[in-house]
């Protein structure tokens, strides 16, 4: 949704908050959610999109939204979330990778509006620094990088770090030896095929088990989700599928969701058994050669420290960790973990501090 520059909200200050389900949203509600993200480009994000508030709410994770509005009653500020037990959560946690509440540049909500109603704490890992007002309880930073991909691979190329520029070689290379190897070598950029779907979590699944990492998909909500989002078929909003197939075998695919010009990489899997060919570059090479038929000018691979994500990048921004909550104690207890892990990280005597990170992170479960 486009709004006019003449007709963009303006900046205003919430002195009411209502927190209602999602299904309880008026109207008016949903369109000011249009208005405000529209107006907004740090919101940009699919993540953003009341799009994908339904989806998480419709697979079975009730999602509330704090409603905030300014002295005349006008709708300035929306927040999407979820209740767990004592604490509050963005929609979608832990799947979303930008959070924060929607609202127009230089606007204002007060955090301790979500602390209502038996809530004791509201816990962000990825919120993005569009509003001052979770400027105190911010415990911490993170990268989340991004690749420029207005023009194709040839823009890309040309913005693209030297050791970008080489993998994406590489992938080239490896693309047609997995040719002469396997089969002609096929890109699907969107393919609203279930079965792929179906694949691309079962090796997903199968890599957490593998690596020891939590299994998102283990509660059934989770795939459900992925299933409803690649059913909208609308280029505002939706879920995207892209696949990379040798000959009959799919090498590699990705799950990931698009609004407007961005594309978010969500869901990135590849076969093992073609391991030796790279077949996570090859896949990202053939999105970012098909971009603009996809009308995407920006890909965001999220939050984390992965060396291909380090490669690939052509810039990042920053998204936040921390806890709103009125608990002195608590607060505390949770910058002494963070440093705990940052000392750590940093530290030759890692084990013995990491054991006792640990500990901490187990105090901080509840």
């Amino acid at each position: 949704m486009t709004v006019p520059a003449d007709a963009a909200p303006a900046a205003r200050t919430v002195r009411s908050v209502r927190t209602v389900g999602f299904d309880a949203l008026t109207a008016e509600e949903l369109d000011a959610w249009h208005s405000l993200r529209a107006a907004n480009p740090l919101l940009d994000s699919p993540y953003f999109h009341p799009g994908f508030a339904a989806a998480v709410h419709a697979s079975g994770f009730e999602v509330r939204v704090a409603v905030g509005r300014d002295g005349s009653g006008v709708v300035s500020a929306l927040l999407p979330h979820h209740r767990d037990g004592s604490m509050a959560r963005p929609a979608g946690w832990p799947g979303a990778d930008f959070q924060g509440p929607v609202l127009a540049p230089g606007s204002s909500f007060p955090p301790r509006a979500l602390l209502a109603g038996g809530v004791r704490g509201f816990a962000f890992d990825h919120l993005v620094e569009s509003c001052a007002d979770f400027a105190p309880w911010v415990e911490s930073r993170r990268a989340s990088p991004y690749l420029d991909v207005s023009g194709g691979l040839e823009g890309y190329l040309g913005r693209a770090s030297r050791s970008g520029r080489d993998n994406m070689a590489q992938a080239r290379r490896r693309a047609r030896r997995a040719e002469r190897d396997h089969g002609a070598v096929r890109f699907t950029a969107d393919a609203a095929d279930p079965g792929i779907l179906g694949r691309v979590v079962a090796l997903k699944r199968a890599q957490y088990a593998a690596t020891g990492v939590r299994d998102h998909f283990a509660e059934p909500g989770r795939r459900e989700l992925l299933e409803r989002l690649l059913r909208v078929r609308d280029p505002s909003f939706g879920g995207i599928l892209s696949a990379v197939h040798a000959g009959p075998h799919l090498v590699a695919a990705h799950f990931g969701i698009r609004s407007g010009n961005v594309l978010h990489w969500w869901f990135p899997v590849y076969d093992p058994a073609f391991a030796g060919l790279s077949p996570g570059w090859i896949l990202l090479r053939e999105i970012v050669a098909a971009a603009p038929a996809l009308g995407i000018t920006r890909v965001d691979l999220g939050r984390g420290d992965d060396e291909y994500k380090r490669r690939a990048r052509t810039g990042e921004t920053a998204v936040c960790q921390g806890l709103v909550t009125r608990s002195a104690a608590r607060l505390a207890l949770r910058r002494a973990r963070a440093s705990a892990v940052a000392a750590a990280k940093a530290s030759p005597l890692g084990p013995g501090l990491q054991n006792m990170t640990r500990k901490i992170r187990t105090l901080m479960r509840n």
